[in-house]
């Protein structure tokens, strides 16, 4: 008799598994002739294992410290996490240190969406304010405007400015207004081409965009538009916030020269504040966009106190005051710098601005780390005094398999240090990870290398400081072609 029956066939099985499995109705000699041929399959079957069981398990991964937690590891994850955004290029490149950046935000349907929590749009405009301020720090002396899509069409939040404050005060009138209807890049592109037409050619064109959706509602051909913005030199980046599209990708290879490394999809919210706080780098000058060297008028103006109780009006907001500062050219009066004279269009900024863009140009050079063998020349970070761990302690040089798989796991985790120690590589001094952030995010200035008091021909042999000019031959700097 037949049987009524087959061998139950698990869903992920091959082919050959679900034929060896089937149900005939042949007799009891092929019957049997086959179940030998069956035997010895099942046989080889056992000697692999299922897929299940080459599952990699984060758990097995953790190392336990000698009390007993995971406050060591997981502490180091942290300072890797902190130091990674350290790690970049700090080629010297020739850089716009002089922008003009008009950011476009997503204000349509899309934004409802609430992967990103508490929302798209919620947490696009509190990065949009964070973008602002961080902008302005690394960029003292540029110029910003916002513009936002909705409804298909691109709505003007602030206009090119220089004052930040102008800017956050907009931004904060938009963030109780739910967003709606669909976006417009077509419009959004040509109000930014027309915000950037009169910007002077000595400094860059920029443009970023926070998109939300996968589409775009435009009046014509974009096609047309992306041709205009390379005509006119408009550089565009995209940060989006949902699956790549193609239009996009199209628009940031062609106004970057071929290179479409200016869209990023955010993957989560750190993620997404990172990519969009990137640009607040200066962007390097191309080889084809090199002009000649020229020389631009700047007023270097003082504060200015009015005398007893009177009252000035400030030029650009028309708003009584009692400070301010004049113009070196028509005497006109500003509340804030940098700004432009309303009066003579005379760009005036502090001496101090000018450093504060000049570290882009000479950026300080990473801080390499130390390893247990060079730590016993120091026991606190030079900076803070903060005490280092102990070179001399054996607990270092530990023994047993969860000593070695710990160092093992800690060293594979890139820019993190044994010892707690970073070295700059032209003082030779140590640092702790809170001075290695601050040097390389703040003061752009290695402490050890501005205190080394010994001369500069004790410095790396030929003078060299970490951070300044003196780091290239003749001061000059590469172009990236």
């Amino acid at each position: 008799m037949a049987d009524s029956d087959g061998e139950y066939q698990a869903d992920d099985a091959s082919e050959d598994d679900f034929g060896d499995h089937q149900v005939t109705s042949g007799g009891r000699h092929e019957t049997r002739g086959r179940t030998r041929g069956d035997k010895n399959k099942k046989g080889a079957r056992k000697n692999t294992k299922a897929a299940w069981e080459d599952i990699q398990r984060s758990w097995d991964a953790v190392v336990e410290d000698e009390d007993g937690t995971i406050a060591g590891l997981f502490e180091g994850r942290i300072e890797a996490e902190r130091r990674a955004r350290l790690l970049k290029d700090t080629t010297p490149l020739q850089r716009g240190i002089i922008r003009h950046l008009v950011l476009v935000l997503d204000m349509s349907f899309a934004m409802l969406e609430k992967d990103m929590l508490p929302s798209r749009y919620g947490l696009s405009m509190a990065y949009a304010s964070q973008f602002v301020r961080e902008y302005f720090e690394q960029n003292p002396i540029s110029q910003l405007a916002v513009i936002g899509m909705r409804d298909g069409i691109a709505v003007r939040i602030s206009d090119m400015s220089g004052n930040p404050a102008d800017h956050l005060e907009k931004l904060q009138g938009w963030v109780k207004q739910d967003p709606q209807g669909n976006p417009s890049l077509q419009n959004a592109l040509e109000m930014c081409r027309g915000a950037l037409f009169h910007t002077p050619s000595h400094g860059t064109r920029e443009v970023v965009i926070v998109y939300g959706a996968l589409m775009s509602s435009d009046p014509g051909d974009i096609h047309e538009t992306i041709n205009s913005l390379v005509k006119d030199r408009i550089r565009v980046s995209i940060v989006g916030l949902a699956a790549q599209v193609a239009i996009c990708d199209e628009l940031c290879s062609k106004t970057n020269g071929g290179n479409s490394s200016g869209y990023s999809i955010a993957l989560h919210e750190e993620h997404f504040r990172d990519l969009l706080l990137a640009v607040t780098t200066p962007p390097v000058t191309r080889t084809q966009e090199q002009g000649s060297a020229s020389l631009l008028m700047m007023g270097f103006p003082s504060r200015i106190l009015a005398a007893g109780d009177a009252v000035h009006y400030c030029a650009c907001h028309n708003r009584p005051t009692r400070e301010g500062y004049a113009c070196t050219r028509c005497g006109a009066r500003v509340c804030r710098l940098p700004a432009e004279c309303p009066g003579c269009g005379l760009t005036l900024i502090l001496s101090t601005h000018l450093a504060r863009s000049y570290h882009h140009l000479f950026p300080l050079r990473n801080w390499v780390e130390v390893s247990w063998s060079e730590a016993r020349r120091s026991k606190a970070c030079y900076s803070c005094l903060t005490p280092f761990p102990d070179a001399n302690d054996p607990t270092h040089k530990g023994k047993g398999k969860a000593k070695a798989k710990k160092d093992a796991l800690l060293s594979s985790i890139k820019g993190l240090s044994e010892s707690n120690r970073y070295a700059c590589e032209v003082c030779g001094n140590h640092f702790c990870i809170d001075c290695d952030l601050f040097a390389h995010e703040v003061l752009h200035n290695c402490p050890g290398c501005q205190s080394d008091t010994r001369g500069m021909t004790t410095r790396n042999g030929n003078g060299d400081v970490n951070g300044d000019a003196g780091a290239l031959e003749n001061g000059a700097m590469e172009i990236d072609s």
